[in-house]
């Protein structure tokens, strides 16, 4: 009877799921319309000089700027409800970090931050799906970065385990309290203005599609641990 009810509410949850996905994508289209048209009429404006230009402007600005907010709300709530079955292949832990890295370098030289890697050459391959592997250690990155935004350091490892392969991302930043670590993971929580609240739970939900788990560790002050693990097939070791 039991596992009936669960079959059932996971039925109900994907229903629901699809059926959220699909509107986010019909909100989608429609709010790109605006975004446009306010582009356009932006561009008008500036045409001529009027009076109420200037409040006319800053009006228009405003709607700008809700659209693209509301764009990137959307990106990443379509990104996070349609992460299901990924098709995996076997590659190297170490060349999607690097890959990343290698992004954003010019960021960490403009922020003063010194990136240090201890990548493991002799690591195994694990199964993962590039893309969207690259979309989380992109978040996480990211979010180190922003954190030292007056220089520091951050420093990449990646290394075997017992039960697979590991990474650590330790930055120096300013790092958060109980709370925040908390519900970081929470999805639509977030600190900071203006943000989807979306990153973090897509990037966990990334990890745990491949079969591994994430985990932090951080102090208000000091900085902030990220460490992901990823089983190794015995097939791929």
């Amino acid at each position: 009877m039991e596992q009936v009810e669960e079959s059932e509410l996971v039925k109900q949850y994907q229903e629901l799921a699809e059926l959220a996905g699909s509107l986010a994508h019909e909100i989608k289209n429609p709010l790109s319309v605006i975004h446009m048209n306010a582009d356009l009429l932006s561009e008008e404006m500036g045409e001529s000089d009027w009076a109420g230009k200037r409040r006319a402007e800053s009006k228009v600005e405003m709607i700008r700027q809700q659209c693209q907010r509301m764009e990137n709300l959307l990106r990443d709530f379509l990104r996070f409800s349609r992460l299901r079955d990924l098709e995996m292949t076997p590659g190297s832990l170490n060349e999607q970090i690097d890959s990343v890295l290698r992004l954003y370098q010019a960021q960490a030289d403009k922020y003063k931050i010194e990136v240090m890697r201890y990548l493991d050459q002799d690591l195994p391959s694990i199964l993962l799906h590039s893309d969207s592997l690259q979309a989380s250690l992109i978040n996480l990155v990211k979010n180190a970065l922003e954190s030292m935004e007056d220089g520091g350091q951050l420093v990449v490892r990646t290394y075997s385990t017992p039960r697979g392969v590991a990474l650590d991302l330790i930055d120096t930043g300013c790092g958060m309290d109980d709370g925040t670590a908390l519900h970081m993971f929470e999805p639509f929580y977030s600190t900071k203005n203006g943000g989807s609240g979306l990153g973090l739970p897509t990037a966990r939900k990334i990890v745990e599609a491949h079969g591994g788990r994430i985990s932090v560790q951080s102090e208000v002050g000091r900085g902030t641990k990220f460490m992901l693990e990823f089983p190794t097939p015995a097939r791929l070791i």
